[in-house]
């Protein structure tokens, strides 16, 4: 033997897959990796109560175990894919999702290339693509068979064909397509602001089957100058208010939005083809709809002999719910995140069986959002029942945090060391802004508990999170003066049930997430 006498942290490593039902894997789980920048609590805490008896020896007696608290704790930079997938957990809720296919959930899907009437991607089984979806395709081994693609009218639901060329090939079980948007027809779509709030009006495209949802956030054009409205208010971020078979309406926007015939001139050029970009997205929810989703986490430990590195040790914290979630955005620096899990029990293991059995995918190589040139948004407004694009708060914030907790407790009984479940408490979000201050009127709406409303939006490389939450109590508001330093101002912010904005916003948070947008949103 050959027992070593340290391991290091670097040889250390985080993932987590998703179980079946609380404390049970699936058979052949996905182990996504994760990028920890740092540890608090990890593993199982044991708790001992030690014998106090009344003896002549002045002595206690040796103690038993009478606990094990399991949990994980950790700190790491936001990427677009690194945390995407647990934010289901988060908001106790599935991701409203568009047209998609994953390549490892049908089988024989290949590719057929130019020799065909059309580039093809041709499936067994899954959603149908339209003709005008944008589709995002990923994990494809031929580079060309990667990005955004155009479908045209051939597509169906077991072929994407596409304008743009593609190769030949075998996808890996990993590969998948992704439904981002829709480019209407030439002259198609238009803005209409007679109304309440502004409107994308189409003639001809059915709205209702863009699978958008009341209350998320789409974003309006693309790069390309056909590919956009002619009056530049008309493109960017937009939150949709309602939809109708040719009517979608915006209740937030990137500036106050006007009248526009989707011509090239604003008059009568020739038509546009406008594109619109969406995202999944996931929202709490309420009552029946609620659907909670548990986790194990997997930290590898190293090997404890030198003459075996194969055979490893590791950690399990199993029964594992997402319990709160912290977005940190500084100034100069990364975006961060903070996660807590509370678990049911801890596991470790070492040897040939040092890991648990499953699929375990590449650790991403994505870069981190910083909070200097990624944040393409963060606005604090007041509600509006009639402006899509009231006066902002403020015009520049130091610092920020969004906080979501779930306030889960662990259940714990006679005969069972650790928990056998865990309770959820109320859904709290909460944020923190510093912002520089402008002008009294802040001040004065926080004492008159005005209605407002916050979202970020954090873009790069082609793709990009939003986080919204429709309805705040904003608190706090000393000024912050100091010697020779701006005038700063604190503000506390409380999110509730948006139901009193709308009566479809019956969630706190909304989070949108973009595998695909325009240069122009960045």
């Amino acid at each position: 033997m050959a027992a070593v006498n340290k391991i290091d942290s670097n040889v250390t490593g985080l993932r987590i897959a998703k179980e079946t039902s609380f404390g049970t894997l699936p058979g052949t789980p996905i182990w996504y990796a994760l990028e920890p920048n740092s540890y608090g609590d990890f593993g199982g805490n044991v708790t001992t109560v030690a014998r106090e008896t009344i003896n002549d020896s002045r002595s206690r007696l040796k103690g038993v175990t009478t606990d094990v608290e399991a949990t994980g704790n950790f700190e790491s930079d936001l990427t677009q894919q690194s945390l995407a997938h647990l934010f289901e957990g988060l908001m106790y809720a599935a991701y409203d999702k568009k047209a998609e296919r994953f390549n490892n959930h049908t089988a024989a899907s290949v590719i057929t290339d130019a020799s065909a009437s059309a580039d093809d991607f041709t499936f067994t089984t899954g959603d149908a693509f339209r003709d005008g979806d944008l589709v995002f395709a990923s994990g494809f081994t031929n580079a060309a068979n990667n990005g955004l693609h155009l479908a045209n009218a051939t597509s169906g639901a077991t072929v994407l064909s596409v304008t743009s060329a593609v190769t030949d090939e075998v996808p890996p079980a990993l590969a998948k397509l992704v439904t981002v948007g829709f480019e209407f027809s030439t002259g198609d779509a238009a803005i209409d602001v007679s109304g309440t709030f502004p409107a994308l009006d189409t003639v001809s495209k059915d709205l209702t089957q863009l699978g958008v949802s009341v209350g998320e956030f789409v974003y309006l054009g693309g790069d390309a100058a056909d590919e956009k409205f002619f009056n530049s208010a008309n493109n960017g971020w937009a939150r949709v208010k309602s939809i109708t078979t040719n009517t979608m309406t915006f209740d937030k926007s990137s500036a106050a939005m006007v009248t526009d015939d989707g011509t090239d001139d604003g008059s009568a050029g020739t038509g546009q083809t406008i594109r619109i970009f969406f995202g999944r997205t996931v929202q709490n929810k309420v009552g029946s709809d609620i659907s909670r989703t548990s986790y194990q986490l997997e930290r590898k430990l190293g090997a404890p002999d030198d003459a075996s590195p194969s055979q490893i040790q590791s950690e399990y914290v199993t029964g594992a719910i997402l319990n709160e979630f912290t977005l940190n955005l500084p100034t100069a620096d990364k975006i961060t995140t903070e996660m807590t899990f509370v678990g049911k029990d801890t596991e470790q293991r070492t040897g040939a069986t040092g890991v648990k059995s499953g699929t375990r995918p590449a650790t991403s190589t994505a870069d981190a959002f910083n909070g200097s040139s990624h944040v393409t948004r963060f606005r604090l407004a007041p509600v509006s029942a009639t402006n899509e694009f009231p006066d902002a708060t403020f015009a520049f914030v130091m610092e920020g945090s969004v906080t979501i907790n779930n306030n889960n407790s662990r259940n714990q009984a006679i005969g069972t060391l650790g928990a056998f479940e865990c309770s959820s408490g109320t859904f709290e979000v909460s944020a923190e802004v510093t912002a520089y201050f402008q002008n009294v009127t802040t001040l004065q709406s926080i004492r008159n508990n005005d209605d407002m409303t916050l979202d970020v939006a954090m873009v790069q490389d082609n793709a990009g999170i939003i986080i919204d939450l429709p309805l705040l109590t904003v608190s706090g508001g000393l000024a912050g003066v100091e010697l020779n330093e701006p005038v700063k101002l604190p503000l506390s912010v409380d999110a509730a049930q948006a139901t009193t904005v709308d009566s479809a916003y019956t969630h706190t948070a909304k989070i949108c997430v973009f595998d695909y947008l325009p240069d122009a949103a960045e």
